[in-house]
């Protein structure tokens, strides 16, 4: 059963999926801080302010200065804002992931496109030709 598992792990697509797994967690932290830290205060200064990681509206008669104290008191919350972000998270990880394909696309082309551009070996002569041409010869010493 270890041997197996050896195997299983030892095969390309497991690894391949592991790094890729990796990658994506450390590309969803760089791109989570380029929307909060540098999308949302451009977004914010064309809109007049409105920080949309703090946009949030409480469920029930209290109010709160933040979307913390409301979550700490325990009172439901509807964290648009944090639904805002998210889906600026998605739409910019989408793109990405669309240009890398895109990309590697290209290259898969490219490289289909210098196989059949390069020219095919010759073969040289087939059986048939070569067994025609001992016959010749065979015919021509008798």
């Amino acid at each position: 059963m270890l041997g197996e598992f050896k195997e299983f792990i030892a095969k390309g697509n497991v690894m391949d999926m592991a790094v890729g797994i990796i990658i994506g967690a450390a590309f969803t932290a760089i791109v989570t801080s380029l929307v909060g830290d540098l999308i949302n205060p451009i977004i914010a200064l064309f809109t007049g302010g409105i920080d949309f990681s703090g946009w949030f509206y409480v469920l029930g008669e209290e109010s709160f200065a933040s979307i913390e104290a409301a979550t700490e008191s325990g009172v439901p919350v509807f964290a648009i804002g944090k639904f805002v972000m998210a889906v600026i998270n998605f739409l910019i990880v989408a793109f990405v992931v669309f240009m890398l394909v895109k990309m590697v696309n290209r290259i898969k082309e490219a490289a289909e496109k210098e196989e059949e551009e390069a020219p095919a070996e010759d073969p040289g002569p087939t059986e048939i030709d070569l067994l025609k041409e001992i016959r010749d010869q065979l015919a021509k010493q008798a």
